[in-house]
């Protein structure tokens, strides 16, 4: 990310885009020409509501200033889907001018206006098209100014890299630079500009290399912890074994015995600091703390009974003809369960916030997908109006859903405005995983039935607790019902801790469930498994159309499972985009190691703004996927998490990567659609049927650990140890 002069100034005096008016507006920003807004404005590129609640009359601007640069101030924010890249390009090619022009500044709360966040792959799908709009905008009116000064007709004026000169006399031209600058031209988006074709493109859909990747591959990158301020101190917090501990007292007269060592104690918070960390951690052990824990006979083993047990009633997701017809049309049945542990996010970044007070105001670097509702929350804790609060722009290592709470930046902030003085706080891998809001465990159960000639006739299907997206099936199914119960993440109640939202939330587990499911009845049906989707894809072209895409690219030969090649398929919805995978495997039958030799993934995301991007994402899903289909689990005991570190929670090794192969579907007239989540949806499932082709094992639980592997196969004496 080019480092933009925004980030050097001086805040202070800076106003809110919660209270703006256009003279602090124009104050802020600069002149030049300046398009303001919001997803309020979805209504009028798509005549819906947007898909996010608002608090703001703008979400986003661009402005064109007299330098020539073009800046896009925007909530959303980089933590490695790309789309600082991406966003660039919409606007680029829009503007006619080229991506190295523009400055993305995101996620700073005192320079960009409101945002709910970055999660739900919603940035490109939602705010892309409005930024497309804005850009158009911005472009006629440069021409309307254009015409004026050139004493030309816009028809007869064209634009080349922000400059606009008459089609029969280029000579006679201005820039975008000339005409907006010293002027203060702010218009709202107030009409659905036309934008541009795919046959007009010259960025968008080409394979670009990330404008940060530079950054990123030499350490120049910064994040919250790279923050260096003078006279910082680092923080560590007494932490409770539990999360259903209380704090019964606590000593901590030894750790203040140690040489510039500050002890802060503000209710539940304990904290030592020093100016080195290892410093502060010789405290942190120092301090004696006696803690009152409930008993809990809930873990790992025993949490799917009470969470069928704690489920309740639930919802209707999707419905069709009469399940009572099914079964009577239905020669064969199936009833399966389908279970799946907690996932941890465990991105390379812990959660870390560097926060300093300056004079009034708290100024947070925090590794944060909501630097807005970071913003919000502290200014609660704090007792401090919101305006007094500045989150700045800085990248984020990783979220896939977990860098929403912002609890280590509420930390940070309550313990800088105690002391007085700069004080960042670094989540140990242990914290990581203890305060983590894992992804829920969850149950699926399925009914389903087959005729005679092998066509689906009943689908009854009901999740617990993972959440209903990914659920609805997409199959000819004419008689079908989807139920959704138990809710998908949150506080501590059926869970013995939070939970909450990972990669492709809940879409995960139900596609696991499902694609087994429509694996099992195919081979009941003595069908080729490809073959067996195709047939009840007639209603579903598009999804047929990816599925053949995958299979092509893989180089699949029809064959009834299991055939002794250990392959598998799957197929997928999630953010819009379409999925499927092919994967090849091979399952040591003696230790029960599933070795994933290769994996196709085709989709159809519409319109692929950066295809090199898109490709990067599918790759990074397939390697991510891996982890969760075959080694993570959480360990735990009551609210105490035993899973603590590396060494005992697994996910995909170096050693484990495949042979991977893209295939992104020609779909330039479509809209776009997110592409961070789509591709890791199916790894559970085309695994668990790539090893069921492989040697006959049928798995129900993830991960699919050696253990449950051997334990699976036909004839075999494996003992799962759990």
């Amino acid at each position: 990310m080019k480092k933009d002069p925004y980030l050097e100034r001086d805040f202070r005096d800076v106003h809110t885009p919660y209270d703006m008016d256009r003279r602090n507006f124009l104050k802020r920003i600069g002149g030049g020409l300046i398009i303001t807004f919001s997803l309020k404005d979805y209504g009028l590129l798509y005549g819906m509501e947007p898909p996010q609640r608002q608090e703001a009359n703008l979400n986003a601007y661009l402005r064109i200033g007299g330098d020539g640069r073009i800046s896009c101030l925007t909530g959303k924010i980089e933590m490695g889907q790309g789309v600082i890249t991406s966003l660039a390009l919409m606007l680029a090619d829009e503007l006619d001018v080229d991506p190295g022009r523009i400055d993305m500044i995101m996620g700073d709360t005192d320079l960009c206006p409101w945002d709910a966040g970055t999660y739900g792959s919603m940035t490109t799908r939602f705010f892309g098209p409005l930024l497309r709009a804005a850009g158009a905008q911005a472009r006629s009116i440069l021409l309307q100014l254009a015409a004026e000064q050139l004493d030309i007709p816009m028809e007869q004026l064209t634009v080349n890299d922000g400059v606009i000169s008459s089609r029969e006399n280029p000579r006679k031209k201005v820039s975008y630079a000339e005409l907006t600058g010293g002027k203060e031209i702010v218009r709202e988006l107030d009409h659905k500009p036309d934008l541009k074709k795919p046959s007009e493109f010259r960025y968008m859909n080409q394979p670009v290399l990330r404008r940060d990747a530079l950054e990123k591959v030499t350490g120049a990158a910064k994040y919250a912890g790279d923050v260096r301020l003078p006279g910082m101190l680092y923080a560590r917090i007494l932490r409770p074994p539990s999360h259903a501990s209380k704090l019964v007292s606590v000593d901590t007269s030894e750790a203040e015995k140690i040489e510039g060592v500050e002890v802060v104690r503000d209710g539940d918070l304990v904290a030592v600091l020093h100016a080195q960390p290892d410093i502060a951690e010789l405290a942190l052990s120092k301090i004696k703390a006696d803690f009152e824990t409930p008993e809990s006979t809930l873990n790992e083993k025993n949490i799917f009974e009470h969470l069928v047990n704690s489920a309740g009633d639930g919802r209707s997701v999707d419905a069709g003809g009469s399940l009572e017809t099914g079964r009577k049309l239905s020669r064969t049945i199936f009833e399966k369960e389908y279970l799946d542990g907690y996932k941890a996010h465990a991105p390379i970044e812990n959660h870390t916030a560097t926060a300093i007070m300056e004079g009034d105001v708290m100024k947070v670097w925090a590794s944060t997908q909501t630097p807005f509702r970071a913003k919000e929350n502290l200014a609660e804790i704090l007792g401090m109006p919101q305006e007094k609060v500045h989150v700045m722009q800085i990248f984020v290592g990783g979220g896939f859903g977990g860098k929403t709470s912002n609890q280590q930046a509420g930390e940070a902030a309550r313990l800088a405005k105690l002391t007085g003085k700069p004080v960042q706080v670094a989540w140990t891998r242990q914290e990581e995983f203890f305060y983590d809001h894992f992804r829920p465990a969850a149950v699926v159960r399925i009914t389903s039935g087959i005729t005679g000639e092998g066509d689906i006739s009943l689908w009854d299907y009901e999740v617990m607790f993972a959440g209903e997206r990914g659920s609805a099936q997409f199959y000819d199914i004419p008689n079908h019902k989807t139920v959704s119960s138990g809710g998908g993440r949150g506080g501590p109640s059926a869970h013995p801790f939070y939970t909450g939202a990972w990669r492709a939330p809940a879409n995960n587990t139900n596609t696991f469930a499902r694609e087994s499911q429509m694996d099992i009845m195919a081979a009941a049906a003595g069908e080729d498994p490809v073959e067996f989707r195709l047939r009840h894809l007639k209603n579903n072209e598009k999804m047929a159309g990816v599925l053949k895409a995958a299979a092509e690219k893989f180089g699949w030969n029809p064959a009834k499972s299991p055939s002794g090649r250990g392959y598998g398929v799957a197929c997928g919805m999630d953010a819009g985009t379409l999925v499927a995978h092919v994967a090849e495997v091979e399952v040591d039958i003696k230790s029960g190691h599933v070795q994933v030799k290769r994996v196709t993934c085709a989709q159809n995301m519409g319109l692929s703004i950066n295809p090199q991007g898109a490709t990067i994402q599918v790759e990074g899903c397939i390697v991510m996927g891996m982890g969760y289909a075959l080694a993570e689990d959480v360990r735990f005991e009551g609210g105490k998490v035993l899973t603590r570190n590396f060494d005992t929670y697994e996910f995909t090794h170096f050693s484990w990567t495949p042979e991977i192969d893209v295939v992104i579907l020609d779909a330039q007239d479509d809209s776009p659609q997110g592409g961070g989540e789509p591709a890791i949806i199916c790894m559970g499932a085309v695994i668990a049927n790539a090893i069921f082709d492989a040697c006959g094992a049928r798995l129900y639980q993830l991960p699919m650990t050696p253990d449950r592997v051997l334990a699976a196969i036909p004839g075999s004496t494996g003992h799962v140890k759990g």
